[in-house]
């Protein structure tokens, strides 16, 4: 047993004294990251990773924000990358959002007066809708790249070779879950709280990193990247993502602030629809959508022409909504 006054390390056995890190509600430590301008930011932005991978992978676009004279901050979500917790398990997804909560807080004491902006990514898009709903007034604005907001019926075969199950009315619903009928949904989730509920650390399929993306050198990089955890998706963990689901089809109504919403066509693991349904459900006013056609789910690791494409929308869009923040107008 470790002594009392050894110093907590990274699943990598590295010291967090030696690391930008923050000591959650639970007390657990989650490695940070911050990618600061040389002047005083204009804006701040959290960006939020998705499932399985961590905070390093948005480098590339953390700079180029960071160029905005903004000050891009981000953390390892519990049980991901460099910070503490079981490998992709949480008590409950509320977690996710309180922890970005508690860094936003953080970081915004030090600059009271500059506008705060959200990024997700896949599970981090649906962690930044939640953490918008929660305080509809407090944050300039949010981007969202292929967010979680509806899973790809696809998704769902893993837990139904699981189950077994053969012709009866579930799988009947699955088939035309294509459509996204609500009564599909709602019978996936009773059959993964089933499970949940018997065997929830039971593996289930692990992500086919091919559907990432359809530029080989990115999948490569993912799957050679050491703070990336390819293990199966666990039924514990799976439910909660149906969890954080369902708590995003109640949020949506209450979004007002603006966002701009970017979606591959060809996306296997976020579905696409759920673009379509976030633009129809949300209150907001400023909310921008560009569909990339054939792209698939990780648009900023995608090919060259839909990479720069993204990263100049997201510069773009940016870049106006700090303008009208610093102006106190609407966009």
């Amino acid at each position: 047993m470790p002594e009392a006054s050894s110093p907590r390390r990274t699943p990598q056995n590295v010291p967090y004294q030696d690391l930008p890190h923050l000591v959650n509600a639970d007390g657990q430590y989650l490695f940070c990251r911050y990618w600061k301008p040389s002047g005083t930011p204009k804006a701040l932005i959290f960006v939020s990773h998705g499932a399985g991978e961590h905070c390093g992978r948005y480098d590339e676009l953390a700079h180029m924000l960071k160029g905005l004279d903004m000050l891009v901050f981000a953390h390892d979500h519990v049980g991901h990358g460099q910070s503490e917790g079981e490998r992709m398990v949480v008590s409950d997804f509320q977690v996710f959002v309180r922890d970005v909560l508690q860094h936003v807080d953080t970081i915004q004491k030090d600059y009271p007066d500059v506008p705060i902006f959200l990024l997700g990514h896949s599970m981090g898009g649906a962690i930044s809708i939640l953490v918008a709903a929660e305080r509809p007034t407090y944050f300039s604005g949010m981007v969202l790249i292929s967010p979680l907001v509806l899973a790809n019926p696809e998704s769902a075969s893993t837990l139904k070779d699981k189950l077994h199950i053969t012709k009866t009315s579930l799988e009947k619903a699955a088939e035309v879950s294509v459509t996204w009928i609500p009564y599909a949904f709602h019978l996936w989730v009773l059959a993964a709280k089933l499970l949940n509920f018997v065997l929830p650390n039971m593996t289930l399929g692990r992500i086919d990193s091919s559907v990432l993306s359809r530029n080989k050198s990115e999948v490569d990089l993912y799957n050679s990247d050491p703070l990336v955890c390819r293990a199966g998706l666990k039924v514990c963990f799976g439910i909660q993502l149906l969890n954080a689901v369902s708590r995003v089809e109640r949020a949506m109504p209450r979004l007002t602030l603006p966002f701009l919403l970017l979606q591959g066509s060809a996306d296997r693991l976020c579905d696409s629809k759920g673009a379509y349904l976030l633009m129809e459900s949300s209150r907001s006013q400023d909310k921008t959508l560009k569909m990339y056609e054939g792209a698939y789910h990780v648009l900023h690791r995608e090919l060259p022409e839909v990479t720069n494409s993204v990263l100049h929308e997201v510069n773009s869009w940016v870049s106006h909504r700090i303008a009208a923040a610093g102006a106190g107008c609407p966009p």
